[in-house]
């Protein structure tokens, strides 16, 4: 069964995760399955990427069945050890939607718990339906947010909403959500707004939209001194190359 498809139409890679019978719960499986999706589209011909769930929700969380297969299981060689770089399996399992070289948007509709609320934060954009319903699910099975999540929450939420939401588990409706910081918008048929958006991202120069990623990663880690220099490295990268100079036609034609 393909639990993850993807399909490449106009630069634009669409990753669906394909488990509606489950509401996309999440197989230890399915890990190793989203992040060999998210490995292969690496230096692909594409300019954007639209992640989103079949049926009913975006993804309704880890799938308990698959927490006990662990058990027995040697939890310092399986969690501990690095396995991709800094980070463990589970961790890639985000991470690797972030790391990949252009804009990822995440289409969100139904409930985004847990395991999905942190592969959603891999996204460098999320759209939710009004009526979607996310949470920091981890704590409610006594465990911590563990799939990358606390290197991309603390970019996004403040400090206190950050532990209150962790500490309670609570679900959060979309609204309050976008409040927190954990989506971008909010669109009554997400799926069309994320095309949309998909569509104006892949229709900008491929080179200054992985640059522009490259510089926004270095900004929000960065000293000063290193952001301005990275700014100025980018920028004489693009100037006058063939990518800057089609933009240009296509603003001129335009006006």
């Amino acid at each position: 069964m393909t639990l993850i498809r993807t399909e490449i139409s106009d630069k634009i890679a669409h990753v669906t995760l394909s488990r509606p019978d489950k509401m996309n719960a999440i197989s230890l499986e399915m890990i190793d399955d989203i992040i060999a999706a998210a490995h292969a589209l690496r230096g692909a011909e594409i300019n954007c990427v639209l992640l989103s769930g079949e049926g009913r929700a975006f993804c309704a969380g880890i799938d308990l069945m698959a927490m006990s297969g662990l058990v027995g299981q040697d939890i310092d060689e399986l969690i501990v050890k690095r396995t991709h770089g800094d980070a463990n399996r589970f961790q890639e399992f985000s991470l690797a939607w972030r790391a990949l070289e252009v804009p990822v948007i995440a289409a969100l509709h139904g409930v985004c718990f847990g395991a999905g609320m942190q592969l959603a934060l891999g996204a460098d954009i999320r759209i939710a339906a009004p009526d979607t319903k996310l949470s920091v699910m981890e704590m409610k099975w006594g465990l911590v947010p563990d799939m990358g999540g606390m290197v991309l929450l603390p970019d996004l939420v403040r400090s206190d909403v950050l532990r209150r939401i962790i500490y309670t588990a609570e679900v959060l409706e979309a609204p309050d959500a976008m409040n927190a910081g954990l989506i971008t918008e909010m669109a009554d048929d997400p799926m069309v707004r994320a095309q949309e958006l998909a569509k104006t991202i892949a229709e900008q120069s491929p080179s200054a939209m992985r640059a522009a990623k490259r510089l926004i990663a270095t900004a929000e880690t960065a000293e000063r001194a290193e952001v301005l220099m990275a700014e100025a490295k980018e920028q004489a990268a693009l100037i006058g190359k063939p990518d800057q100079m089609a933009a240009i036609a296509r603003g001129m034609a335009k006006k």
